[in-house]
């Protein structure tokens, strides 16, 4: 959750079909990562998840990076309310992804190690993903 944002709501956007990402698609940080191959939203949980399965994994050796920050609020309406009264309240906030962005970065682990990892991680993850490596 971002620590202010200069609007609390923001319009949804449209999802456009096979758009790929420009930004965030090599390793920058670690050996190997986690690629996403389709778009979808990422919550700050799964996030949260995923870097939970890394981390217990590798046993707390190694570096990880997270690549992703969930900055974008969705906003929903209580439960039975009529349409109407404006838009509903903040309930979570996002990071719309894209295919090709990386999610995770890992380094100082053995490879096997980094892949068992990562393999976790993508199960986390509400699409589909890769491991890539710098080899």
């Amino acid at each position: 959750m971002p620590k202010k944002v200069k609007h609390r709501k923001w319009q949804k956007g449209r999802s456009r079909k096979r758009l790929v990402e420009t930004r965030g698609t090599h390793l920058s940080f670690g050996s190997y990562g986690i690629q996403a191959l389709e778009p979808s939203w990422l919550n700050s949980r799964q996030i949260e998840a995923g870097r939970r399965a890394i981390t217990r994994s590798i046993q707390r050796e190694g570096r990880v990076w997270i690549r992703v920050f969930p900055d974008k609020p969705v906003t929903r309406r209580p439960p039975e309310t009529t349409m109407g009264g404006g838009k509903g309240t903040v309930e979570f906030y996002v990071f719309p992804v894209k295919p090709g962005r990386i999610i995770f970065e890992l380094d100082g682990v053995a490879e096997d190690k980094a892949r068992q990892a990562l393999r976790l991680a993508g199960h986390k993850m509400p699409f589909k993903t890769r491991i890539v490596s710098k080899t």
